[in-house]
């Protein structure tokens, strides 16, 4: 496996994105309340919190598809009205959404990325062509252009989708757990691919549960359950206390170097690894 990308936060910009006093919620059931968080131009973060904590909803929310209960989303410090999508925002869905038997091409689902760049019912120009062309070879992904999306590997699927919210020249994009239905070498591909988009100026904000891959490969997080919790380095965020507020279990963090290993306090997979590495360790000698 290549060496872990190592991405210095950049947090000193003014926003490019900003979320005050967000509320939103279904049925009368709140979801969140008063949530305030900034996202600055160039920066790489990962939402992180538990399934059902709220990490969705408060994507689908900045990105106009959930109107808010109360409070402003602010795309470039202007405020966007109620439902309204912010401009120059790409957005990768969960693939648990997909109705991957939908009769279309992959080559079809990037070019839907440039509709936003066209008058409605116009067709797609040379340049839409063009940068589809330009995104599928960026991506490594070419060679399945014109193949089904019900046919392509998980990993490939996932590709499509970003390729899909790239060709529409984003300036920030947003991915809604985008390795959860990936094994380990293919999350580590994709977390690099952004990595290196990160490092030629794109935003990017990406949820997930998986707090392994985000510790080795984001350089800031926001622990969120129905709420901010905490934000910043993994390596001062991550520790038992923050975690236990976080996904509401007892967690265990191991230190070796620059890597952290975190497991709940029940994972009897992280006793193996204890007795493999040698660690130092934030958490109750009790539970080892």
């Amino acid at each position: 496996m290549a060496d872990t990308l190592t991405i210095q936060p950049k947090i000193s910009k003014p926003a490019l994105l900003e979320v005050k006093n967000l509320s939103c919620g279904y049925q009368n059931q709140p979801v969140f309340t008063n949530v305030n968080l900034s996202f600055p131009p160039g920066n790489m973060c990962g939402l992180v919190g538990p399934s059902g904590g709220g990490k969705s909803t408060l994507m689908k929310t900045i990105l106009g598809l959930i109107p808010p209960w109360s409070g402003e989303v602010l795309f470039q410090g202007k405020q966007l009205k109620k439902g309204q999508s912010p401009p120059k925002v790409g957005y990768v869905p969960q693939v648990e959404t997909v109705d991957w038997n939908f009769p279309v091409t992959a080559y079809e689902v990037v070019l839907m990325g440039r509709y936003r760049q066209r008058k409605l019912f116009s067709r797609p120009s040379k340049r839409d062509r063009r940068l589809v062309k330009e995104i599928l070879e960026r991506l490594n992904i070419a060679h399945v252009a014109h193949q089904s999306i019900g046919e392509l590997s998980g990993g490939q699927q996932q590709r499509v989708f970003l390729a899909r919210a790239l060709v529409g020249e984003p300036d920030l994009v947003i991915l809604d757990e985008p390795t959860s239905s990936s094994d380990l070498r293919m999350q580590h591909e994709l977390l690099h691919l952004l990595g290196e988009l990160n490092q030629q100026g794109l935003t990017i904000l990406l949820s997930t549960h998986d707090l392994n891959s985000v510790a080795s490969h984001l350089p800031w997080v926001i622990c969120f359950n129905r709420g901010v919790v905490c934000q910043g380095e993994p390596i001062n965020v991550f520790n038992p206390s923050n975690l236990e507020k976080t996904f509401g279990a007892e967690m265990i963090v191991v230190h070796q170097g620059d890597r952290i290993l975190i497991a709940s306090g029940q994972t009897s997979r992280l006793h193996q690894t204890l007795n493999q590495v040698p660690t130092s360790i934030w958490g109750s000698d009790s539970h080892l």
